[in-house]
């Protein structure tokens, strides 16, 4: 069984995890490193210290979907509204600008509801806290460290995260 690593648990990490799940031929073993304390990336709900049911959307507070991009994707809007995660937004956000066709949707339960939605489907191992650090080829396979903790042999690694932490990496992946 191939070892999968996919080093960013926001939206495009936590995609990524979920279509290899449900595309893969053969069985894989996900895994999930993400640096922070949590999944979201640059899509978090964060909670207020003094008050946990007062929650704030860092990032994107609605999604947009232009008819282009539903020609192609309308599949993962569809699945997010018929499971609760998006509904439509009703109500125009002040200094929104919208396009004739476009349909703009919320998630009532925060934006990260998303990257938690795929990262279940993926039932990868999810392991926050692991910032990586280097990457070398070592007999066919990914040799993964990361700040803390031992390195770990990967079949396949993919990186998620944005470009200037991937160019801060060191080792064969430089190359």
């Amino acid at each position: 069984m191939a070892r999968v690593l996919i080093v960013g648990a926001g939206l495009t990490g936590s995609l990524c995890a979920a279509l290899l799940r449900r595309e893969a031929s053969s069985p894989l073993r996900l895994t999930v490193w993400d640096k922070a304390g949590d999944s979201g990336g640059r899509m978090t709900t964060a909670s207020s210290p003094h008050n946990p049911q007062s929650t704030v959307d860092l990032g994107a507070q609605y999604i947009t979907c232009t008819p282009h991009y539903a020609k192609t994707h309308q599949s993962f809007y569809d699945e997010l509204l018929a499971g609760g995660i998006l509904k439509p937004l009703i109500s125009p956000i002040d200094g929104m600008v919208t396009k004739e066709g476009d349909c703009n949707f919320v998630a009532p339960h925060g934006v990260s509801s998303i990257i938690n939605h795929y990262l279940k489907q993926s039932g990868a191992d999810i392991c926050f806290r692991q910032r990586v650090t280097q990457i070398n080829l070592r007999d066919n396979k990914w040799e993964v460290s990361r700040e803390t903790g031992s390195s770990e042999q990967f079949d396949i690694v993919v990186l998620t995260m944005p470009a200037p932490q991937i160019l801060q990496l060191r080792g064969d992946i430089t190359n």
